[in-house]
């Protein structure tokens, strides 16, 4: 579907307005139009109000003109009503249901009927909105479950999106910089002139060093017509389940986009609001149930991200008119963080980044500035090699954080089955086992590669596979730190035995068994594993 063309538009008003829709609004503000004695909700962006009344939302196109949006006729707010239906429509079945007309009749404008329609609006299932998950987020509760459910329907949403080979991703992005350093120099009050000429060029640079990455990955398919708007204000939990609304409908080169920048709206969202943990996880969860072939673009992330935090700032910033005076202070603070947030995302050595808490105040080995890292973690099965992992990944390198590369993920990928479902003894024997590390291996070497740092997550048994992966760094050129973490027996058994909904399949018999293990030398930082605390011991300087 083809939005339509934008056209010269009658000069705007400050906040883009270009037509008066007083009347409309007033309409659909009123209860008796909807037939309650309740008061009806109202909700404002830049592009759209939405009245809740009932068990019914109704959602009005403004009358605005952007450089990327034009709504500034009847006919434009019309289409774009009929391609949200269409389009989100797919996605959250149940949600929309139709589109419809606000017509003049003698009597005045009314809601549907016949008449001279001058307006219309989507109808949509009306929603609790504290379950959009920027409130679930803001209330402490987008657990580990739920963002595991979060990735998983991200990635339906990119395999049921069709496939755009040959988009000039580049030429797109060269376009978004272009509008977005105009928007910025008009609010020098928002956006300080040097501040704005340094992320335009740092900017420009980056694309410029991707553009052949870019290219290529359009060739390979993974620019598709995407949701284009996936932030956590535009999913909602229906029934215990994320469901994505709200996708860009009113431009399909908008909506058309490599599916890491789709992803890279979410992220950032994440990051920005300091919930880095789940931005790692989102991450790392949408790799490990992609194609290998996607690696290389996670070179391409710093500056997508960086794009989705300034043009959440300009647009955000052309919403401020239809805030009220009580929040347009905390909006432009929020925009200015936004703005400050999409310079540090291109910042060559992220300068955000803090030591996790699992170190408990250990000595972490400096790394260089502007390398990427190889961390790896072993112990024996339920030395909590896993969770130290995700606490370590976000404050590692580029936001948002390390690549987690775990051997009971990449194992269940080997032998092409669930990432929950049950092995047989063969997937263990020591030849499947020097596969699952070679594959470990490779995989570092390629996310390195794309100026990303990396977590290696396997037992680590034996001297020749701490010594291997340590190699990898070092042809890479990357600072490495190796771990090898500890706890008594008992406390390795009742951890694998406590598991539930986990890749890994050791149980007691698996610990026993590794119990028995020569293990070698161990030169690599030995921690104490108890709880959710590391208390360290025999610190190393492991850098290669």
């Amino acid at each position: 579907m083809t939005a339509p063309t934008a056209t010269p538009a009658p000069p705007a008003a400050p906040d883009h307005v270009v037509g008066d829709q007083s009347a409309v609004f007033a309409l659909l503000q009123d209860p008796a139009t909807h037939g309650t004695a309740e008061k009806v909700e109202r909700i404002d962006t830049h592009g759209a109000a939405v009245f809740l009344a009932g068990p019914f939302a109704y959602k009005v196109k403004r009358a605005v003109f952007f450089p990327f949006m034009d709504f500034s006729t009847p006919q434009k707010r019309q289409a774009a009503c009929e391609a949200e239906v269409a389009i989100s429509g797919a996605g959250a079945p149940g949600l929309y249901l139709g589109v419809v007309p606000i017509v003049r009749t003698v009597h005045g404008l009314t809601l549907g009927g016949d008449g001279e329609a001058v307006e219309h609006a989507v109808k949509m299932r009306r929603f609790d909105t504290d379950l959009t998950l920027d409130k679930v987020a803001e209330r402490g509760a987008l657990s580990p479950d739920l963002v595991k459910a979060l990735a998983t329907a991200v990635l339906e949403a990119h395999a049921a999106a069709p496939v755009r080979r040959g988009f000039d991703t580049a030429s797109r992005l060269t376009s978004y910089l272009a509008d977005n350093k105009t928007e910025f120099s008009a609010r020098p009050e928002l956006f300080p002139p040097n501040e704005v000429a340094r992320l335009a060029q740092l900017s420009e640079d980056a694309l410029a060093g991707i553009t052949p990455l870019l290219n290529a990955r359009s060739t390979a398919g993974f620019v598709r017509r995407c949701h284009g708007d996936m932030h956590l204000r535009n999913i909602v939990l229906l029934d215990g389940k994320p469901v994505l609304f709200d996708a860009i409908e009113f431009n399909d080169d908008i909506a058309t986009c490599d599916v890491l920048y789709d992803l890279a709206f979410l992220i950032m969202d994440l990051w920005q609001r300091g919930l880095r943990d789940a931005a790692n996880a989102i991450l790392n969860r949408y790799l490990w149930a992609s194609a290998d072939d996607g690696i290389e673009g996670l070179e391409a992330l710093p500056t997508f991200l960086s794009l989705r935090a300034a043009i959440r700032a300009k647009v955000e910033a052309a919403g401020l008119a239809h805030l009220g005076a009580e929040r347009k202070a905390e909006g432009e603070t929020r925009i200015r963080a936004a703005f400050a947030q999409a310079v540090a995302f291109l910042e060559p050595n992220p300068a955000d980044t803090c030591p996790p808490p699992l170190l408990n105040g250990a000595t972490m080995a400096e790394t260089g500035p502007g390398r990427p890292s190889l961390w790896a973690v072993g112990g024996l099965s339920g030395s909590g090699k896993s969770t130290w992992a995700a606490k370590m990944a976000p404050a590692l390198g580029h936001a948002p954080g390390a690549v987690i590369l775990r051997s009971d993920i990449e194992r269940k990928r080997l032998a092409g089955v669930a990432e929950t479902q049950k092995l047989p003894p063969e997937a263990y024997t020591p030849e499947a086992t020097r596969q699952v590390y070679d594959r470990l291996r490779a995989l570092a070497a390629r996310v390195l590669a794309t100026g990303h740092s990396v977590i290696v997550d396997a037992v680590h048994a034996r001297p020749d596979e701490r010594d291997a992966i340590a190699q990898v760094a070092r042809e890479a050129g990357a600072d490495f730190q190796g771990w090898w973490l500890e706890a008594p027996k008992g406390e390795l058994i009742r951890r694998v035995e406590a598991r539930t909904g986990d890749a890994s399949d050791a149980d007691a018999a698996v610990v026993r068994r590794q119990l028995s293990y020569n293990l070698g030398d161990i030169s690599w930082t030995r921690a104490q594993a108890f709880s959710t605390a590391l208390s360290t011991a025999q610190p190393s300087d492991p850098r290669p």
